[in-house]
């Protein structure tokens, strides 16, 4: 049984989400993030780069404790306001014919701790480390965990009837994605949502490993401390936004690698045999049609891959994810790539038109060989989660993208 719980959010008022709401910060290029920072006062980017107002890189405890500050600031100034009464926080995100509708809740560590919330990728304990110093220090948590459910009509009820009213949010990023933010205080409509997720066996983490990893870790040290601890504090939960799967979207990580291990592209090409049947492709652009095949652009020509079943065996969900299959045959005894994480001869890439950068960037000699793939499916994350099991890095890269700021987790 899930737990799901409300809260009192802290939230920018009616007439600032719009100029408040940010994207996560790696996304801005240099020359994007001075402008905001210089002409947004109000953007949520002040809090999470507080070194610009002193106009000096700041960095670890320092910077921690000037978060804060800056988040006491927003606070001060009635940038923020908190809520009265705990809420749950229906948020719908909207760009061409993509719709996604879930909710902000808080999240029971405990649940993490027991596997009812579900893994499939590893963290660095010392990330972890790192990020719970920083949520002990900031007091806050502004970065959802991701986390999937299936579909279900009474959650589903309750949000329809909710999206019929006029919404607390209702704005239009520059990017051109409509974000709108209901909240849902009646006891009747917090008891129902609660009661579906109490009938779940499991939630499915789709990004946010470290945050929920670090999440937990904070709350087995502050539990330590706390003579008087009882399971209700803050702490013993974490911020999530849960959807359904039907509304997410999973997208491929292409892998480009630097060179081919010494080896000529004919004997490469040779060794590739062993696994995979060879179609060179003459139609242009090539992309996999399918899983276990892949697409890989070699020497100014596209070649599809489809995997010899005879020559490798499934003995697990994770022997059968693409992203396992390029590793066990190519990556790693072919090409020498054993450290997918941290070895910088290999790259990713992902979104709109990647192919074509994968393509020039091996054209341009960047690296000798590019490979594409299917993307990975709902269900075999699950399959992955369910089992124990943990995928490659890069194995996913899932929409939606929440904007910060609009919802914040005090602990």
């Amino acid at each position: 049984m899930a737990v799901i719980k409300p809260f009192k959010a802290i939230r920018p008022t009616k007439d600032k989400a719009f100029f408040v709401a940010s994207r996560s910060y790696e996304e801005y290029s240099p020359e994007e993030l001075q402008a905001i920072l210089q002409y947004n006062p109000f953007s949520f980017l002040h809090i999470i780069n507080p070194g610009y107002k002193f106009e000096k890189h700041i960095t670890g405890k320092e910077r921690f404790h000037l978060v804060r500050n800056r988040y006491l600031e927003f606070l001060e100034e009635n940038v923020f306001l908190k809520d009265q009464d705990p809420s749950f926080y229906l948020y719908q995100i909207h760009k061409g014919d993509f719709k996604s509708l879930g909710f902000f809740c808080a999240c029971s560590v405990e649940d993490y701790r027991n596997d009812i919330i579900k893994k499939h990728e590893d963290t660095i304990h010392h990330r972890e480390e790192l990020f719970a110093d920083y949520l002990h220090t900031v007091g806050f948590n502004a970065e959802p965990v991701l986390m999937t459910y299936p579909d279900n009509p009474t959650v589903d009820e309750i949000f329809q009837r909710k999206i019929q009213r006029e919404p607390e949010y209702d704005f239009t990023t520059t990017d051109k994605v409509n974000h709108k933010l209901w909240k849902i205080s009646y006891p009747e409509g917090i008891e129902k949502l609660q009661k579906a997720f109490e009938g779940l066996d499991a939630l499915y983490i789709a990004d946010g490993h470290h945050r929920s990893a670090s999440s937990h870790l904070l709350a087995q040290q502050l539990q330590n401390e706390n003579p008087t601890h009882n399971g209700t504090e803050p702490y013993n939960f974490f911020m999530a936004y849960l959807i359904p799967e039907s509304q997410i979207n999973i997208f491929e990580f292409n892998r480009m690698v630097k060179d081919l291990n010494g080896l000529s592209k004919e004997e490469f090409l040779i060794r590739l045999d062993e696994h995979f049947r060879i179609e060179k492709r003459s139609d242009g652009l090539c992309k996999p049609s399918k899983k276990h095949e892949f697409s890989m652009y070699l020497g100014h020509e596209f070649y599809t891959l489809h995997l010899r079943r005879t020559n490798y065996q499934f003995s697990d969900a994770l022997s059968q994810l693409d992203t396992q299959i390029l590793y066990k045959t190519i990556l790693e005894p072919i090409l020498g790539i054993l450290d997918l994480r941290n070895d910088k001869r290999i790259s990713y890439g992902y979104g709109k038109n990647n192919l074509i950068k994968m393509k020039e960037s091996v054209d341009r000699g960047e690296y000798a060989v590019g490979f594409s793939l299917v993307p990975t499916s709902v269900d075999e994350i699950k399959a992955i989660a369910d089992a124990g099991l943990v995928m490659p890095p890069k194995s996913t890269y899932i929409e939606p993208k929440l904007r910060s700021g609009l919802a914040i987790y005090e602990l």
